[in-house]
């Protein structure tokens, strides 16, 4: 090579090309649009079953209610079940469950417990209902959870309260 060629020979400069690195965003963007919905079916699972997990603990707590409480009967409420577990453990504020699932809502879905009314205030409470419903339907969970005192978790697979299987 001669020194006049030498001088006007294009010099490559170190790094990457402009279109190098839109490729490379290119197929990171694509990777991460194949693995967004594979993550959200992820977490509505994982929510499914921390949800049935949680009935199974409030279904253990209201055993315990009920065998510590026996005027009362079953918890009609999760205040109930719930409270500080340093604190004095009354039937208002049993300290049961976690103060997590004690205020209602736990990993997307909301939790209510119930009683049905009863004729005779002073009789203790025989029955309970525990519903688990996703905080948002689609996004935070598919299904709603029922369960009564036998213990059986059944699923609304809309979302709802309508439970007729048995959850599994």
């Amino acid at each position: 090579m001669t020194t006049m060629q030498k001088r006007y020979r294009r010099q490559r400069p170190n790094g990457f090309t402009l279109m190098e690195l839109l490729i490379v965003i290119s197929i990171m963007l694509i990777l991460m649009l194949l693995a967004v919905p594979s993550y959200k079916k992820f977490r509505i699972h994982s929510n499914e079953l921390s949800a049935i997990s949680s009935l199974k603990t409030i279904q253990q707590a209201q055993m315990m209610y009920q065998t510590n409480y026996k005027r009362v009967g079953y918890a009609c409420d999760m205040k109930s079940l719930g409270g500080d577990d340093a604190a004095k453990s009354t039937a208002t504020s049993s300290g049961m469950i976690p103060g997590d699932l004690a205020t209602g809502s736990k990993d997307g879905y909301r939790f209510t417990v119930a009683c049905p009314s009863k004729t005779d205030d002073s009789a203790p409470n025989v029955t309970y209902t525990v519903q688990a419903l996703p905080a948002s339907v689609g996004s935070t969970g598919n299904r709603g959870f029922c369960m009564d005192e036998s213990g059986t978790v059944k699923d609304d697979p809309q979302g709802g309260t309508n439970c007729s299987e048995i959850a599994q």
